[in-house]
């Protein structure tokens, strides 16, 4: 008897009637579809009414169709950036204010779980607390007077570093945290500037002194140099090196056409007297 009503096949015209059926569906459904445009610079992220979100697939620039009962949702991921305004304590207890620039932007492959996770106030929920527990804790390890002049690069990177490390965790990502300016309290700014004052002072003075010493040193070698070399011109003029050269001056005399010279005995030194107009 089964097989008896396995051989019956329904009807041609009930196959078709399933067809138009199905059909009529798709025709009413397709005007019901919905579009998103996703611009430049920005990526969705698909939400069902009957699935949820999806987790798998971040959706591009260009136009997306869904259906009804499915939403788009945009997130700009090009890099923006946020103005801050820090308070910490110094390793000494003083208030340092600071002003930073913080540049961000989500991971664009992990855009579903940052959508499921934090929504689109990310930045207030991971960003904002990160950059300010890594100031209390870094600030702390420093004296004023370090984060005023010589170790402030240092500072920002490590405030960078920590920054994106957390925020790394929680699928956004840091592009640069930027110090714009170190804030003092008053009392403590103008010890820093004295201080900073008298050590160049300080520096100036042995500077001068030095200065000093390479002049004073400078004059000995040059006095130095003088008497070495008076000293070798006066050990270089012996009786018969002066002999000889007043012998020479008195020959040349002698031979001169314009000179009239009259010898007359010789003088103490063995040298003609040479009497002439």
């Amino acid at each position: 008897m089964a097989s008896l009503l396995d051989n019956i096949k329904p009807p041609r015209s009930g196959r078709f009637g399933l067809i138009g059926i199905l059909a009529v569906v798709l025709l009413i459904m397709i005007p019901a579809c919905m579009t998103k445009s996703i611009g430049s610079g920005e990526q969705g992220v698909k939400y069902s009414s009957f699935s949820g979100t999806n987790l798998n697939t971040v959706y591009g620039e260009g136009l997306n169709v869904f259906f009804p009962w499915e939403r788009m949702i945009v997130y700009d991921v090009r890099v923006k950036s946020e103005d801050e305004q820090v308070s910490a304590l110094s390793s000494n207890g003083a208030t340092i204010n600071m002003d930073v620039t913080v540049r961000y932007r989500p991971a664009i492959s992990a855009l579903p779980f940052l959508h499921t996770t934090y929504g689109d106030e990310y930045y207030d929920r991971v960003v904002r607390p990160e950059l300010r527990s890594a100031a209390r804790e870094i600030v702390g390890r420093y004296m004023p007077e370090e984060l005023y002049s010589t170790r402030r690069n240092e500072l920002q990177d490590l405030i960078f570093q920590h920054v994106a490390a957390a925020s790394a965790e929680e699928y956004v990502e840091i592009d640069a945290v930027l110090i714009r300016d170190v804030v003092l309290p008053e009392q403590v700014r103008r010890a820093i500037e004295n201080k900073l004052e008298e050590e160049q002072l300080v520096e100036q003075a042995a500077l001068s002194v030095l200065r000093a010493e390479q002049e004073a040193e400078r004059k000995r070698v040059v006095a130095q140099g003088d008497a070495d070399r008076a000293r070798i011109v006066t050990q270089s003029l012996s009786p018969q090196f002066l002999r000889w050269h007043g012998i020479e001056a008195t020959r040349e005399l002698a031979q001169s056409d314009n000179a009239k010279v009259v010898i007359i005995g010789s003088g103490a030194d063995g040298l003609p007297l040479i009497l002439g107009q």
